[in-house]
């Protein structure tokens, strides 16, 4: 497969057309997904402010830029079964623009789909700052060939400073806060908590991350979980983190883990032990 390959919707053509008013935002991000599928690592690279702020959001860290070249070949999709496909048009705003897409890459247990987003921030040619979303889908069933179905950002008034915004303040909160350890959080506390309505936190949960509120709360509340596991000896104990994390229920909480881990709670700890 050539590393053309899988990119069924293209940042050329008519389906991303250059804001005028933008036109050095759109120049630069264009010349990076050039780079990006030419896997050119030198020209990505070229194309960062040395000092560029990276956030991977998914997995709740700031990629250094010295690490930033070892990161970008770890996240581009190679030859064989991998793929990147855009789902939406490039929005450019300003100095900001922002893209949404679903790649699939090969992790030990096999093929594993993102749908993700990137906004990027750009000032005197450079990107000064990337803020990455994404959300794992989980095995494919097939091959992604056509963009998804979107909902345009425009009828919530949103543009690609706003989801850029939007996007870092939601995710912020919820890594700094941690308000999901609340069993009863609910989505007016969390619209009261960031400043954003209830509808523009739906868009960005449900067309940019591909989750319920619910299924985004249960996600992060997990992920606490399986952070704090090293200390846990016995499903007694899971069970009490499970409602140390906020769940709720029991019931969700098992058929979550298992969904995301494909073990029961003590058969993860037994092959945990195991190691």
């Amino acid at each position: 497969m050539s590393n053309n390959q899988g990119w069924s919707a293209t940042l050329e053509g008519t389906t991303f057309q250059p804001d005028p008013a933008s036109a050095a935002t759109h120049g630069v991000v264009m010349r990076y997904h050039q780079a990006w599928r030419r896997h050119d690592v030198e020209a990505l690279l070229a194309l960062f402010d040395p000092q560029v702020e990276y956030n991977d959001f998914f997995q709740g860290r700031r990629i250094a830029p010295e690490d930033l070249r070892d990161y970008l070949q770890a996240s581009m999709p190679a030859a064989g079964d991998e793929s990147q496909v855009y789902t939406d048009r490039l929005r450019v705003d300003g100095d900001t623009a922002f893209l949404q897409y679903q790649v699939t890459l090969r992790g030990t247990e096999g093929l594993v789909s993102f749908r993700a987003s990137e906004a990027y921030t750009v000032r005197d040619g450079r990107i000064v700052r990337v803020n990455e979303h994404a959300s794992l889908i989980g095995q494919p069933q097939k091959p992604a060939s056509e963009p998804q179905p979107r909902m345009a950002g425009s009828r919530l008034g949103l543009s690609a400073r706003q989801l850029s915004l939007l996007g870092g303040d939601i995710q912020q909160y919820f890594q700094l806060a941690q308000p999901y350890l609340n069993p009863e959080l609910d989505m007016p506390q969390v619209a009261a908590a960031t400043g954003y309505t209830r509808n523009q936190i739906s868009y960005f949960l449900n067309q940019v991350l591909g989750l319920s509120f619910y299924q985004y709360l249960n996600q992060l509340r997990l992920k606490h979980l399986l952070g704090q596991l090293d200390s846990a000896t016995s499903v007694t104990r899971i069970d009490e983190l499970a409602r140390a994390a906020g769940f709720r229920s029991l019931s969700t909480f098992y058929r979550c883990f298992r969904e995301e881990t494909g073990l029961s709670p003590k058969a993860y700890l037994e092959q945990k032990a195991a190691l």
